[in-house]
């Protein structure tokens, strides 16, 4: 039996927001770990404050998270005239005969915008993947990162982080892919940022309940 929205059993300790304590312990672990953060009230001003931070004529690699969709930034890139949205031309290839083409697309972005499943309080970022075809331009190969993530992702330690893709983040995905994809999700692939050289990763902390 496939789970659906409205029978799903989530823990929802992993949904609920940060104090705002909690919220500072966790900026000043990631600024120290090379990671700079900036914090706002509302998805409308993360969405403003990424395009703010978008040169002209970049290339955008911006994978499927929902925060994206939700704060309505992937709208916002694709229809821009000053920049190259490479979801847009990502979709006008075959999968199947110019696999190749998309996979050097993805790896090397100018920008890649995006979210995470998780972020301690010791500056420890979690990205879960089935294909993990998002997790190289993250890893290394984008010029730049950027991250929107609703403080509800924000955990105490890293294996608060584990369980909380376990238990409430994949089951969500899971549902999305067969809905999308017509196929189920999977935890094939966990990417963990301990640390970064400054300057190349952004995190956007929305002082609200956004993405899985």
């Amino acid at each position: 039996m496939i789970n659906t929205l409205e029978t799903l059993e989530l823990n929802q300790e992993f949904n609920r927001l940060a104090s705002n304590e909690q919220i500072a312990r966790t900026v000043r672990a990631l600024e120290a770990n090379g990671m700079h953060v900036i914090v706002v009230e509302t998805g409308e001003q993360a969405r403003e404050y990424v395009m703010s931070l978008l040169p002209a004529g970049a290339q955008i690699y911006n994978p499927p998270p929902r925060t994206v969709d939700q704060i309505g930034l992937r709208a916002a890139i694709e229809s821009s005239t000053n920049l190259q949205s490479l979801h847009a031309r990502l979709r006008s290839l075959d999968r199947v005969t110019q696999r190749a083409e998309m996979r050097k697309l993805i790896s090397s972005p100018d920008v890649v915008i995006g979210s995470v499943h998780a972020i301690t309080e010791i500056g420890e970022v979690l990205i879960a993947s089935a294909s993990g075809s998002q997790l190289s331009s993250t890893a290394s190969g984008a010029e730049k990162v950027i991250w929107v993530v609703g403080i509800q992702k924000l955990v105490a330690t890293l294996d608060e982080g584990f369980r909380r893709i376990r238990e409430y983040s994949y089951p969500l995905e899971n549902i999305r892919a067969q809905q999308v994809y017509g196929r189920p999700s999977a935890i094939n692939k966990i990417l963990i940022v301990r640390g970064e050289l400054p300057g190349r990763i952004t995190i956007i902390l929305v002082k609200q309940n956004l993405g899985f």
